[in-house]
C-alpha cells in the first residue's frame, strides 16, 4: 500500500500529504468491520493548536470489540498512530502516512463509580473522570479536573498535575495489541515514569480503572476549586495551545528556565510563547506546525544556551514534516 506524499499549498509555500486511498482495500479485507474509515481526513481541526495535515486514513472504532477486529486484521506493515482530543499534540503540516486511530466518545467514555473505584473509557475526559469521582464522594482524582485531555492520554503519560499522577490511582488499564489480542496491565506492569510509562507503544489502551478515597464532598469540591482556579489564573487556557510545553527538568520549572532565557513572548511566525506562561506555546491564528515546532526548539535551543539544561518536549510531534 502506498505511503508517498504529493502536493502543496498554494499562498504558503508548503508542500503537503496526497496520500493515495488505500480505503477500499482495508474495507475489502475487513467485512466486518463496523468503524468509520476515511481518507485524507484533515486532523487540524482534532488538535487544540488547530494546526497540521491530513491522516492518510482515520479509523474510528465502533467499540474494543470493532478496534481488536480492525487491529487483527490490518497489515502488518502499515503504521498506526493513536490521538485523543489533540490536546497535547502537534500534527506536522506534511500529514501521517498509515492509519490515525481516534476513539470516540460514543465507544470509549463511559465513566462510572462504584464504593471508591471508578471506571473509565480511554476517550473519557480526564475532566468528567474527576466530576464523576466527586459526585460519588471519592477523593484523590481531583487533579484530573485540571487536565484537558483524555484517559488514553493519561495512560500513556502518567499525567498529572498539582502535585499528583497518574500512577498514584490507578489499579489497571486495560489495552488492544497489534496483533488484536486484548491485554490487562497493572500498576506495576505500566512501569510508570516522570509523564511516561512503560507499555508497548503499540498497545491501544481502551479502559482502565481507579481507586480513590471516600471524603467529604465539601473537601472534594474545594480541592477541585483550586485546580480550576490554578488553570484560570496561571494558564492560558482560552488560546490554541497544546499545553505544558516541555517536561519539567529534576530540580527546576521548565517556565522559570524559559523565562530566564529571554523567550517569554517570542515569536515564530504565528506560533508565540505566551505571556501569561512560558511554558505554553500558542498559536496566534495563522501559525502552522512548523512555526509552532521551530518555535519549541527555539526555546529550546535558548534554554540551553543560558542554562546548560536541556529540555525535553511534553507535547507529542507526530506525522512528516510539510
Amino acid at each position: 500500500m502506498g505511503l508517498r506524499a504529493a502536493g502543496r499549498i498554494e499562498g504558503l509555500g508548503l508542500e503537503v500529504t496526497d496520500f493515495p486511498d488505500i480505503t477500499p482495500e482495508l474495507k475489502a479485507a475487513m467485512p466486518g468491520l463496523r468503524g468509520r474509515l476515511l481518507a485524507n481526513q484533515s486532523l487540524a481541526e482534532l488538535t487544540w493548536f488547530r494546526v497540521g495535515g491530513p491522516a492518510q486514513v482515520l479509523f474510528t472504532p465502533a467499540d474494543e470489540d470493532d478496534l481488536a477486529y480492525f487491529l487483527a486484521h490490518l497489515p502488518p506493515g502499515l503504521p498506526v498512530i493513536v490521538v485523543g482530543v489533540g490536546s497535547n499534540l502537534i500534527v506536522r503540516d506534511g500529514g501521517i502516512p498509515g492509519v490515525v486511530i481516534r476513539l470516540s466518545p460514543r465507544g470509549f467514555g463511559d465513566v462510572r463509580a462504584d464504593g471508591d473505584i471508578v471506571s473509565a473509557g480511554a476517550a473519557a475526559l480526564d475532566k468528567r473522570v474527576a466530576e464523576t469521582a466527586a459526585a460519588a464522594n471519592i477523593s484523590g482524582l481531583e487533579f484530573y479536573f485540571g487536565i484537558p485531555g483524555t484517559i488514553g492520554g493519561a495512560l500513556r503519560m502518567n499525567g498529572g498535575a498539582n502535585g499528583s499522577e497518574t500512577r498514584d490511582v490507578l489499579i489497571e488499564a486495560t489495552g488492544i495489541g497489534r496483533d488484536g489480542m486484548k491485554h490487562t496491565f497493572t500498576n506495576a506492569d505500566m512501569k510508570f515514569v516522570y509523564r511516561g510509562s512503560g507499555v508497548d507503544p503499540s498497545i491501544i489502551f481502551t479502559s482502565a480503572r481507579f481507586r480513590g478515597a471516600i471524603a467529604a464532598p465539601e473537601a472534594i469540591r474545594a480541592r477541585m476549586n483550586e485546580v480550576q482556579n490554578h488553570r484560570e489564573t496561571a494558564q492560558p487556557i482560552r488560546e490554541k495551545t497544546g499545553g505544558s510545553t516541555f517536561q519539567n527538568p529534576p530540580g527546576h520549572s521548565a517556565w522559570k528556565l524559559i523565562d530566564a532565557a529571554g523567550c517569554r513572548g517570542l515569536r515564530v511566525g504565528g506560533a508565540q510563547v505566551s505571556e501569561m506562561h512560558c511554558n505554553f506555546l500558542i498559536n496566534t491564528g495563522a501559525a502552522t506546525g512548523h512555526d509552532i515546532e521551530t518555535l519549541g526548539e527555539t526555546v529550546r535551543a535558548r534554554v540551553k544556551e543560558n542554562s546548560g539544561i536541556e529540555l525535553h518536549w511534553e507535547i507529542k510531534r507526530i506525522g512528516i514534516p510539510a
